[in-house]
Order: C-alpha cells, then sequence, then structure tokens
C-alpha cells in the first residue's frame, strides 16, 4: 500500500486549476479514482491545505490510518495509493489538522456513503453506466424551456410512498412505482427535494455532507442513474434540489476539515448560519468554488439531471440575511454579498456553457432584480426563478373567508404588476404543508364541500397564471393532512370519493394544460394575457384572455371568488363567434353539482371591457370556467351580417379538444 505514482505533473495541472476555482470536474481527480481502466490501485486525493498530516483508515487496513498520504508541494492536495482496497470497501480520512490533533473525517468527493446512520464513505468505481435516454437528451436540446409547458411535481422522496413494511423504495422502484402515476397525472417534469448524501431524515436533505453522491437511503449511485433514465424513457424531466450556500455542521463532515476554516468562512460571523445551524461554505475562495461548480457539473452531466432547483439564494445575496446578521455591510456599505453574487454568476455562466438546454432555478425569497437575467447585462444568470410573492399572496388571499375577499382582491391583481419581471414557476410547494401551516385543502375556508371548489379554483388560477407551474405532493388530491417526512402520503384518502374526484380534476385540468400552447407558448411575453376584468373587485369576480403565437388559439379565463352564483355574467372575448366551455370546475365529476354544462356561447356583438365582444354565462358559485372559441372571426362585424355570410369563422374552426 501507499506510494504515489510517477503522474504527478499532471495532478499538479489539475490542482492548479483547483486553486484557481477553474476546474469544474474536479470530481474525476479528487476522491478515490480507481488509477487507470483495468487496475486493481485506487488513488485517494484530498485537498487539506493546512494539514500537518492526511492519512486513509478502512477495511482494508483493519480501520488502522496506515496509508499515509503525500502532499503535494504548493497544491495543498494530499495524495496515495493503495492496490489492496476493493469496490464497496469502507474507509475514512483522518486529517491531523492544523493544529497537530487528529480528527476523523469523510471524503468529500466520495461517490458513495455507506448506510445511515454511519458516515464512511465507500471506494466506488465511476460507474460506466450505459444510458437510454439519448432521444430524450436530444429533444431536450432542441426544444426551447420557454415556449414549453412545465408542470412540476416536487416529491420528498421518502414519504412518497413506501413499502407495506414501511421500508424505503430503491431509486429504480420509485420509478416504476411513480412514472405511471405523472402519466396518468399529467405532469411534465418531477422535482425531488435533495437526494445529496444527508445524515438526518428531519433535515428532508437540506443538510449536505455528500456533494457528490446520492444518499444510500435509496440504493446505489446506479441504482439512482437508472431511476433517472427511466424517467426519461418515460418522457419526464428531473430536477433536483441543491444546496451550494451552507452545509451540515458536523465535525466529521466538512467543518474545519484541516483544522482551520477550509470549506467554511473564515469570519465566525460570516460563517455561521444561526437560522439553519449550519455552516456557510466561503464562496469568494477559488477552491469552493471549483467544488461547487464541479458539484453542480456531475448532477447535470454525469448523471444527466434536466435542471438544478438551486436552494436558499436569497442567504447568498445578502450579508444580513440570517438572524442576527442585522447591519452587516460590505466594503461599499451595502448589505450585498459580493462573493456570493459573483460565485452565482460564475456557476450559471458555467453550467450554460456546457449544457444550455437545462434549468437553473433559483429559490429566492426577495425582490432581487434580474434572478433570470443574463450575466452580460448583470443579472444572475438563472433562467427560472420561484414567484414566493405571487404564491404566498395567492394563499393569503385563498384562506381567507370569502366575505372579505372583494376588499383585498388586489392579492391576486397585483401579480399582473410585475409577473413579466423575471421568468418564474408558480410554486406551491412543501414548505408551505408543513411546521403547523395546513395542507393545502385544508387551508381553504368552509365546510368540506367549500374546501374543494376553493382549491379547484386555485389550481385553475395556477395554471392560467403566466409562469411555469409546480404542486407538492398529496395536494393534488387534497390531502387533508400536512406533509410528514416521516410516512407515506395518506393513499388511503383516495378511497373517499371527494379525493377522488380532487385528484380526477387536477390530472384532467394537467392534460389540458400541455395540449394547448395557450397556457404556456407565452408565458413570459406581455401578448400572452390580456387582462379584461380585474377593476372591479366589488363584482368578486376576475376575467382575462391567454394567448399562443397563433392568432385564434387562445383561451378565456373567468373566476368567480365568492360562493354566490353569477347569472347572466358578461365575459369579454377577443373575437366575435361562437365558444363553449373547456373546464367548469364546478361540474360534479369534479366533486361539483353540476351535471350538464352550459354548451356553446355565441357572442352578444356588445364590446366590453375593452375587448370587442362578449359572451353571457352562468358563472357558478366559487368557481373557474374555462371558455375556448370553436369558430370566430378575427375583425368586428355587425352582429347580424356576420351570422348571416358564415364569415364568422374564416380563419378556420378551433377543433374540439379530447383529454
Amino acid at each position: 500500500m501507499g506510494g504515489v505514482r510517477t503522474d504527478l505533473t499532471k495532478l499538479e495541472e489539475f490542482a492548479y486549476l483547483f486553486n484557481t476555482g477553474t476546474y469544474y470536474q474536479s470530481y474525476d481527480v479528487l476522491g478515490c479514482r480507481r488509477v487507470a481502466p483495468q487496475q486493481d490501485t485506487f488513488r485517494f486525493t484530498v485537498w487539506a491545505p493546512h494539514a500537518q498530516g492526511v492519512a486513509i483508515m478502512g477495511e482494508f487496513t483493519d480501520w488502522e490510518p496506515t496509508l499515509k498520504l503525500t502532499k503535494l508541494a504548493k497544491t495543498g492536495w494530499w495524495v496515495g495509493e493503495s492496490d489492496a482496497c476493493k469496490v464497496n470497501d469502507l474507509y475514512k480520512v483522518v486529517v491531523t489538522q492544523a493544529d497537530g490533533t487528529q480528527a476523523v473525517k469523510i471524503d468529500p468527493y466520495a461517490l458513495g456513503y455507506e448506510h445511515k446512520p454511519g458516515d464512511a464513505s465507500v471506494v466506488l468505481d465511476r460507474p460506466v453506466f450505459q444510458w437510454h435516454d439519448s432521444t430524450w437528451l436530444k429533444k431536450r436540446r432542441s426544444q426551447n424551456v420557454f415556449h414549453d409547458p412545465i408542470n412540476i411535481y416536487e416529491v420528498h422522496f421518502g414519504s412518497w410512498q413506501r413499502h407495506d413494511d414501511d421500508s424505503y423504495l430503491t431509486y429504480d422502484e420509485l420509478a416504476d412505482h411513480m412514472i405511471p402515476y405523472l402519466h396518468k397525472m399529467g405532469y411534465t417534469h418531477v422535482e425531488f427535494m435533495p437526494l445529496m448524501e444527508h445524515l438526518l431524515d428531519a433535515s428532508w436533505g437540506y443538510q449536505l455532507m455528500g456533494y457528490f453522491a446520492p444518499t444510500s437511503r435509496f440504493g446505489s449511485l446506479v441504482q439512482f442513474m437508472t431511476m433517472i433514465d427511466k424517467f426519461h424513457q418515460a418522457n419526464i424531466g428531473v430536477i433536483m434540489d441543491w444546496v451550494p450556500g451552507h452545509f451540515i455542521r458536523n465535525m466529521d463532515a466538512l467543518a474545519e476539515y484541516d483544522g482551520t476554516p477550509t470549506f467554511e468562512y473564515a469570519d465566525p460571523n460570516r460563517a455561521n448560519n444561526v437560522r439553519w445551524g449550519s455552516w456557510n461554505f466561503d464562496l469568494g475562495k477559488a477552491q469552493v468554488q471549483s467544488f461547487l461548480v464541479s458539484s453542480a457539473m456531475y448532477w447535470l452531466q454525469e448523471c444527466h439531471l434536466d435542471g438544478l432547483r438551486v436552494d436558499a439564494v436569497s442567504n447568498m445575496l445578502y450579508l444580513d440575511y440570517d438572524a442576527g446578521k442585522e447591519g452587516t455591510v460590505n466594503k461599499y456599505g451595502n448589505n450585498s454579498n459580493l462573493e456570493g453574487l459573483a460565485f452565482i454568476r460564475k456557476l450559471n455562466t458555467v453550467v450554460f456553457q456546457y449544457h444550455p438546454d437545462i434549468l437553473m432555478i433559483a429559490e429566492e425569497a426577495s425582490a432581487f432584480p434580474h434572478v433570470t437575467g443574463p450575466v452580460n447585462t448583470g443579472g444572475l444568470g438563472f433562467n427560472y426563478k420561484w414567484n414566493m410573492g405571487w404564491m404566498n399572496d395567492t394563499l393569503k388571499f385563498f384562506e381567507m373567508d370569502p366575505l372579505y375577499r372583494r376588499d383585498h382582491m388586489n392579492l391576486l391583481t397585483f401579480s399582473f404588476m410585475y409577473m413579466h419581471d423575471e421568468q418564474f414557476i408558480l410554486p406551491f410547494s412543501h414548505d408551505e404543508v408543513v411546521h403547523g401551516k395546513k395542507s393545502l385543502m385544508h387551508k381553504m375556508p368552509g365546510d368540506r364541500y367549500n374546501q374543494f371548489a376553493n382549491l379547484r379554483t386555485m389550481f385553475v388560477w395556477l395554471i392560467a397564471h403566466p409562469g411555469k407551474k409546480l404542486l407538492f405532493m398529496g395536494s393534488e388530491w387534497g390531502q387533508f393532512l400536512e406533509w410528514r417526512f416521516w410516512s407515506q402520503l395518506e393513499w388511503k384518502d383516495l378511497q373517499d370519493p371527494m379525493n377522488r374526484a380532487m385528484q380526477h380534476f387536477t390530472a384532467h385540468l394537467n392534460h389540458l394544460y400541455k395540449q394547448d400552447k395557450a397556457f404556456y407558448e407565452l408565458d413570459h411575453d406581455p401578448a400572452g394575457i390580456q387582462i379584461t376584468n380585474a377593476d372591479d373587485p366589488q363584482s368578486g369576480t376576475l376575467t382575462f384572455t391567454r394567448r399562443s403565437s397563433t392568432a385564434d388559439d387562445f383561451l378565456v379565463f373567468a373566476f368567480n371568488l365568492e360562493p354566490i352564483q353569477k347569472e347572466h355574467y358578461r365575459v369579454p372575448v377577443p373575437f366575435a363567434g361562437r365558444y363553449r366551455e373547456l373546464l367548469n370546475t364546478e361540474m360534479k365529476e369534479y366533486g361539483g353539482t353540476w351535471t350538464k354544462d352550459q354548451g356553446e356561447f355565441m357572442t352578444t356583438g356588445e364590446p366590453y371591457k375593452s375587448e370587442p365582444d362578449s359572451v353571457e354565462v352562468i358563472l357558478p358559485a366559487m368557481s373557474a370556467l374555462i371558455l375556448t372559441p370553436v369558430a370566430v372571426h378575427p375583425v368586428l362585424l355587425d352582429h347580424d351580417t356576420a351570422k348571416k355570410t358564415g364569415s364568422i369563422g374564416s380563419i378556420g374552426q378551433k377543433g374540439e379538444k379530447e383529454v
């Protein structure tokens, strides 16, 4: 065992890139890696710049630190080789720290870790995995995400579904169970809460230690890749939450790795994350940049993920975002985290240079400008941002007793003022259904019937509003209980007719969304929406039209946000002609009371609310209607003349939709 081979010059070149913050595939070398194919020798490479010594102990050393690593001069890297270890052996890193004391640590670049609660690193080969997703990747490269339907099902892996004995599904088992469900429900993507290695289940995966390893709770790296491959073959995208801002406090992980602040800031005030009980990465340190950008590249490039939802971006943008840090300022006297800003821009620049067709989504809770703006114009470079303002205002409105809603319609309409400031995803996420906040269904006012009526209407608001969509698991059928990470969803709810009807409604709505470009093609273009009635709060109603790039492809939405049916309700429409109901949330099949739809509507020939024509409908209590044109004419004609000449519909009929 031991001894360093003769290719140190090449390692020193890689170390130079790493130390200058420009080694974006540092997982190729750092960690435990086979020296060469078909060889039984593994090389261990550890970054510990201020350590006095580094050794490896494991099953292949009888857990004695006898594999001594050699420090490469001026690199901060320690390197050694062993031909005694084999794949799946456990090991740990023994660091003689700057002060001479010894600490046992994980390997930050391990590709796998011991099954919980253990934390040893695992000797693993970089898998030579046979992917079968070339069709998916080709399709992804050819599409424009901004003009595509994106409807995300957010999932906590360990609590979506479990075996009968309450044990976890493996990665590939979950794919087998979930893929048919996602097809049935009409989702385009699944987003997993963090699946990188973490110690504590109660952290939901956000307190990470393994930035290059899927958690061993659910299986191996190969099983993880198999899961993604199965989703792609089924035409479903896979996004994962990723946490580059902070990491787990445990002293056997990354904290004070060489006995000094290594991955974290040297300034204790900046290093300590009070709110989350973790350490903040020193985002200005070149080596940390190499580590984190490499982590992102690993999941996107080696594991074929379609995107990363970057957690807690606000914590990286502001010096005073954390509790107790009010008044912290930079050298210019403001609260911007200059290193954090530079890192985020660097991260997105590198990622999109290699993978221009993926999603980089910011979970950013402030009004920081240009989060989705290009880096070369001063933006942060993400292509999507969660719209937390829309989510908070929407939930506040729908939780309200309908008696008071007329005075608070601005909670809904305010989003129209900024909906195109960024490329937004509209999230009803896990954070809104935990810690006493109640499930989405339980938030709704009134008795059980009215709760579901409100929930159906709110889901149409989600689908109709410009922006891509995200819904947390269990919300699709109106689970009553809050989300619990320690047990599977309440699938038994679906024995109840109301829950089954709600699930059917969500599926129907999702499929409608995917089938008509008016729902999504111009999400980020002001031409994609015409607001026709948002200035009459005392009616408790709201109407607007969504458009695609095709003249006669549009949808008209009418919302009644009160439990009072509106008779002879006039809905503004852009063209004369015939319309029909595409969706009525109060149909009996969805849990409502209507047994028959209203059929077709002929325009009245009367302009209304800045539109050239209108239709008259019954707007059911606490409901949403979606109207679609059957045959329309783009020019406003005398209504009787249009009917006599048959000129209505002369640009072609919009065919009947089926789901």
